[in-house]
This record gives C-alpha cells, structure tokens and sequence, in this order.
C-alpha cells in the first residue's frame, strides 16, 4: 500500500508499517500497515509484540508546530 493510501485510510492515528520500499533519504513510499490507533501507547505496545524487521511508525495527522521530535 502506497504511503498516501495509507494516510487517508488511517487519518489522524499512529500506524505501525512494515516497510516494503524506501527512497534513498529511507521515507516511505510503500509498506504493509500492520496496526493502527489513536493511542501511540498501543501502537509501541504492538511493535514490542511482533517485532517487525523494517518497520516505520507514522502519525498521519497534523503536527503541532510547538512539538519538539527527539530521535
């Protein structure tokens, strides 16, 4: 499923994603959405059970401008 497909699917939720093709950069541009919540909580809870081999977990809302990212 193409990235785009699965934002519009999964609005505004956490999704959990193997990946299935990656740009150089390494974003997504397609994958296998393998679980989905509005709860980012659940989400990580399901990553730690089926530990997935090339996984991405995506939020598909908007992004509050004064929302710090720590990688």
């Amino acid at each position: 499923m193409k990235k785009e497909e699965i934002f519009k699917k999964y609005k505004d939720e956490w999704v959990l994603i193997e990946c299935r093709k990656v740009d150089e950069n390494f974003e997504l541009i397609e994958g296998e959405p393998l679980y989905h919540s509005k709860d980012k909580d659940e989400v990580y809870r399901k990553l730690l059970e089926t530990r997935p081999k090339d996984y991405t977990i995506e939020y598909t809302g908007e992004v509050p401008e004064d929302l710090v990212v720590m990688l």
